[in-house]
């Protein structure tokens, strides 16, 4: 990343991965993947939505490595992950498939965390056999199956064609980010974070969706426009909880409460009050609490032993 991909002090702040590895995906897409965190630990994959990088789950990544294996990836045409002539909810799934292969061991279970593109990432992955060998729990954060440009609350005005013609070209803009100044973190705050968010965390976004190349930025946004992962949900067969900011625009909480109706193991909906679309940054703590429970509960060591001594009474 460049020197102005990311914050480079406080909690926002990208720790310094235990390793780095180049990801091939199915269509032979390099994908950039960090390890942190001690080998044998319980394990955790971290994928981040549309115009973010690995360095938007800083506080999750500083929190949970010390004692789970975490793993972050940079999808792509984000962050370090070069861009590719395919953009579409199949390549995610094969971009996951290909991150879950080579970080874990055949039959290794992990918690995985999506945000925003990174749970419909999860959703479009749902039933493919190496999520399915992989995942023991998921959460989703701020994040939807469908209708995502009609519903988002952008356009301050009613809904209808003429907000959903407005919010498709803002967010479809091709027009370059430029640098950080405040107005943009105004503009970044309104539209992506809640009302009491810190500058701390303005400042931290603002330097990762600035970063995001205006070419990947464009090609993802026409595919989140004509998203459709409502099966996807509907096949997704882990215990999933669900965290959404009761103030996010891009993804109201109606799409939270939507996936908690369709998901077949729904472990529990969180609503945020004044919480934004950039959930685990404007509520850091509670977000790693939510990885921390479902790793115990399904992906840790107890579990796994348990497990074990079940296959041994069967055999």
């Amino acid at each position: 990343m460049s020197r102005l991909a990311h914050v480079s002090s406080g909690p926002y702040a990208p720790p310094v991965p235990a390793r780095t590895l180049t990801v091939t995906s199915a269509d032979g897409a390099r994908l950039h993947a960090e390890v942190h965190g001690p080998e044998g630990a319980p394990a955790v994959v971290l994928a981040h939505g549309w115009t973010c990088s690995t360095a938007f789950w800083a506080a999750q990544i500083r929190a949970l490595s010390a004692d789970h294996r975490v793993i972050a990836y940079d999808q792509r045409g984000h962050g370090r992950s070069p861009a590719s002539a395919t953009c579409g909810t199949d390549a995610l799934a094969d971009d996951l498939e290909a991150v879950l292969k080579a970080t874990l061991a055949p039959g290794e279970q992990a918690v995985i965390a999506g945000h925003s593109m990174g749970g419909m990432t999860v959703m479009a992955a749902s039933t493919r056999p190496g999520f399915r060998e992989h995942a023991a729990a998921v959460l989703l954060c701020s994040t939807g199956s469908s209708r995502l440009v009609a519903r988002s609350t952008v356009v301050p005005i009613r809904a209808g064609r003429p907000r959903t013609w407005l919010t498709k070209h803002i967010l479809g803009s091709r027009a370059p980010l430029g640098p950080v100044t405040p107005l943009a973190l105004r503009i970044l705050k309104y539209g992506t974070m809640g009302p009491g968010s810190s500058p701390e965390m303005v400042q931290a976004c603002a330097r990762i969706v600035h970063a995001c190349p205006r070419t990947a930025r464009h090609a993802w946004s026409q595919v989140l426009e004509t998203l459709d992962l409502d099966r996807g949900v509907r096949e997704l067969r882990v215990p999933t909880e669900i965290v959404a900011g009761t103030a996010d625009r891009l993804t109201p909480p109606v799409h939270a409460r939507e996936l908690a109706d369709a998901l077949p193991e729904c472990a529990g909906l969180t609503e945020l009050p004044g919480i934004g679309h950039m959930t685990p940054v404007e509520a850091p703590d509670l977000v790693t609490g939510k990885i921390r429970a479902l790793v115990a509960a399904h992906a840790g060591a107890d579990v796994h032993a348990h497990a074990e001594v079940e296959v041994e009474e069967s055999a």
